[in-house]
């Protein structure tokens, strides 16, 4: 049995693309370095690679190395020294007709590989740097920026002309069309080629490019007489013939002083990376760090690079580090760690172990307290879990875990045992916590509505997907009439992880090909970030056992169809079809639905916040200030309040406040039931949100969204209901117009709007109900 495909699209109704250009659902910024390198200025490039390192340890972007003539043991070199090193070999046969026959004329040759930089297609934002420079400083500005061809200009020839070396390029000029003029300026000769080799860009910009900061681009001429280099130069360039690992020039002692401090040994690089203070880039320090742990086994160090492990999934990798050295008994944060590492494996006697050692440290006992209340609980074992917790709070009372974990293990909140399971079906799925998620609050009961009114304990057994579904959790399972796993985002690497699966349902093969009743997995969604990767060989393993054995298996979209169906062998990809989010189809399911007679004059600004690094990038300052914009401009058609799925969605209106000035009321949606969250989406006009269910809820209960979209599955949606024009990427450079525009668009036509997304969802609604009678037929019953 399989789940409906996505209604096909009306013939010349092609969506209108969500950002014009992007070529990935979320728009999300591709930056990347570039320098162009060869023999002669390999020293220099490894120098700048290193202070690039160490200067903004934070920071690790792609970095495209163009060249024509590298040997392999200078590509090694360069490898060593950075983890995302793209090789690009220049074109030839272009280069040899743009000379016209000079190839020794040094000027030429570099002006050339400088534009050839254009003609890079991969990324958004491209920073050029030469490689006679170091950084010194924090260069986060550069990365924010995105607008225009950003440079310094020349120091000794006034504004009219950007200096060479550092420029901004954003994906306007990394055209076809721009490097055609480029080209034609080259060939034509009518640019002067002086000794800053930018003549032809220079001829073809005529001043138009953004002004850089002159600490950007700091020339070394500018401290003639041997002065010093002043404290807030970000980038150094050492201009002129003379470079400091040839013999350097007389006058500039102190600035070639600087450049000597980064000519390091790879280990003393590293050694100087790793003793940095503050966040790393967790790719830099794994790059780095795992060297040192090979050729040291300081176990310091490999704790910085478990943790780093963890922070980006790489649970075994985690654990192989961590058990490749010794560990002192009283190193209790290393302790802590593999044995977080060790529960995402699922070994989990061995994670008890490292756990219990870690108590033993006051500072951080009571956090290895609250893993192992997680690890009891997952075990199925919650009074075990409640004496963790307990004796975490003793430790810190505020500890948030041990909270969690404390209140869920009380014996009089515990879920009930007591009904018989013949007459029920069970339910895989998150269950949230109080003030947990309102979205995935929602979900549980929304699956259930599809199957009827009944969503009580009577007709289901609650079965979380994050404990481990051992063999009294089989048995119950296969003496109900089926099991339902879904719906949300449970095909997710990082929440809950465990070594069974590799995404949230903690269920060994085993236990799944024993299962002998109905099973359906309904409206499910795959839930990876852009830049985020499941364990694959495990994860695709669980997969094709689970779309086998399953009796129905319907994903919430179709981005989500396409994804998991691309992980299978062909005899199981029809298998895999599609489900809409229950919560989406609302007004079809609850009981005595009543649309609202009247609306209050609100717009629900939502903003999400967990894994901000891979939502926002280095935009999110840009999201902020863009916002601010559309606040005020929305605000003076209706009030906008701010709506917290999650207690760190409110974060939006702290910063609001801080940054731009504007106040906001808070509506806490993680403290409210389900009855409340339906009705205050039901009765606002306008929902802006940037989680799934913060667009999925409101218009299953009939009101208009905007989606800002930071993760695929925002995308996904509104191209499945045709109205892609409904979301707006974070990344959008117009992001506060557009979005004013297509509010207040909304506002002004809203009868007309809501009318759409009623007609919008009585297509979702036909494809619950053809899904639904298949489900009913596998599981025995007749109707809802």
């Amino acid at each position: 049995m399989t789940a409906s495909t996505p209604a096909s699209r009306a013939a010349g109704a092609a969506p209108r693309p969500l950002t014009a250009g992007r070529r990935n659902p979320t728009g999300k910024r591709r930056i990347a370095f570039a320098s162009y390198v060869d023999e002669n200025y390999l020293p220099g490039f490894l120098a700048l690679l290193r202070s690039l390192a160490l200067s903004n340890p934070g920071v690790c972007e792609d970095f495209v190395v163009l060249y024509d003539d590298l040997r392999p043991s200078s590509v090694a070199a360069i490898r060593r020294l950075h983890p995302r090193v793209v090789l690009r070999r220049v074109d030839d046969a272009h280069y040899d007709d743009f000379v016209k026959g000079d190839p020794e004329n040094y000027l030429i040759r570099k002006a050339y590989f400088i534009l050839d930089v254009f003609r890079i297609r991969d990324y958004d934002t491209v920073i050029t740097l030469d490689t006679d420079m170091v950084v010194l400083g924090d260069i986060g500005e550069l990365l924010t920026l995105r607008e225009g061809l950003a440079a310094v200009p020349q120091f000794f020839h006034g504004q009219h002309k950007l200096n060479s070396g550092l420029l901004v390029i954003q994906r306007e000029y990394l055209t076809d069309a721009f490097c055609a003029r480029l080209d034609e300026v080259g060939r034509s000769g009518s640019y002067e080629l002086d000794k800053h080799d930018q003549g032809i860009l220079n001829a073809v910009l005529d001043g138009d490019f953004v002004r850089l900061d002159p600490r950007y681009n700091f020339v070394k001429r500018r401290l003639t007489g041997d002065q010093p280099v002043p404290d807030d130069v970000a980038v150094l360039h050492f201009t002129g013939r003379h470079k400091p690992w040839n013999g350097g020039e007389s006058g500039y002692t102190l600035a070639e002083e600087v450049w000597q401090r980064h000519a390091l040994s790879d280990a003393a690089l590293a050694a100087q990376y790793l003793a940095l203070p503050g966040a790393k880039h967790p790719d830099l320090l794994l790059h780095f760090g795992r060297r040192v742990v090979e050729r040291t086994g300081d176990p310091a160090v490999a704790r910085q690079v478990a943790s780093a492990c963890l922070a980006t999934g790489r649970y075994q990798e985690a654990v192989d580090v961590l058990t490749s050295v010794t560990l002192p008994a009283r190193s209790a944060w290393a302790h802590e760690v593999l044995g977080t590492a060790l529960m995402a494996l699922s070994r989990y006697e061995e994670a008890e172990a490292h756990l219990l050692l870690a108590t033993a440290d006051p500072k951080g006992a009571a956090k290895a307290y609250g893993r192992l209340a997680q690890l009891a609980w997952t075990l199925n074992d919650d009074a075990a879990a409640h004496r963790h917790a307990a004796a975490g709070l003793a430790v810190e009372p505020v500890n948030r875990m041990c909270r969690i974990l404390h209140r869920r293990t009380r014996p009089d909140v515990r879920p009930g045992s007591d009904v018989a399971p013949a007459g029920q079906l069970t339910h895989v799925a998150f269950y949230m916590d109080r003030q947990g998620n309102a979205g995935d609050k929602l979900l549980p009961e929304s699956v259930r509505l599809c199957f009827g009114a009944d969503t009580g304990e009577e007709r289901w057994h609650s079965q979380h997907a994050h404990r481990l579904f051992d063999e009294s959790a089989l048995e119950r399972a296969n003496a109900s009439r089926g099991v339902v796993v879904g719906g949300g985002g449970l095909f997710i690497p990082d929440t809950a992880p465990n070594g069974n699966s590799a995404w949230q349902w903690n269920v060994p093969d085993a236990h799944l090909e024993r299962l002998t009743v109905p099973l359906a997995v309904f409206a499910v969604g795959y839930n990876a970030f852009d830049g985020q990767s499941y364990s694959r060989t495990r994860f695709t393993e669980s997969l094709r056992l689970l779309v086998s054995r399953a009796d129905f298996f319907g994903l919430r979209n179709s981005g989500s169809v396409e994804k998991v169906r691309d992980l299978l062998p062909a005899e199981l990809r029809d298998r895999v079809g599609y489900q809409p989010c229950p919560t989406t189809v609302t007004r079809h399911l609850v009981p005595g639905w009543q649309d609202p007679a009247e609306r209050a004059d609100t717009v629900l600004l939502n903003a999400a916040y967990d894994r901000a690094g891979l939502r926002f990038g280095h935009d999110y300052e840009h999201f902020l200030a863009e916002t601010a914009k559309a606040v005020r401009a929305i605000g003076e058609h209706a009030e906008v309040r701010c709506v917290a799925h999650a207690l760190e969605d409110e974060r939006i209106a702290f910063d609001l406040r801080r940054a731009h000035g504007i106040s906001l009321p808070v509506v806490p949606m993680y403290d409210w039931d389900c009855d409340a969250i339906r009705a205050e989406y039901a009765r606002t006009k306008l929902v802006i949100g940037m989680r799934g269910h913060a667009g999925m809820i409101p218009f299953g209960c009939g009101t208009p969204v905007i989606s800002l979209i930071s993760h695929p599955k925002m995308a996904y949606f509104l191209a499945d209901i045709e109205r892609p024009e409904w979301g707006v990427s974070v990344h959008e450079r117009d992001l506060g117009a557009l979005l004013t525009e297509r509010a207040v668009g909304i506002l002004d036509d809203h009868a007309a709007v809501v009318a759409d997304v009623h007609g919008r969802q009585e297509l979702l609604w036909r494809t619950t109900q053809d899904n639904m009678a298949a489900v009913r037929k596998a599981f025995g019953e007749t109707a809802a």
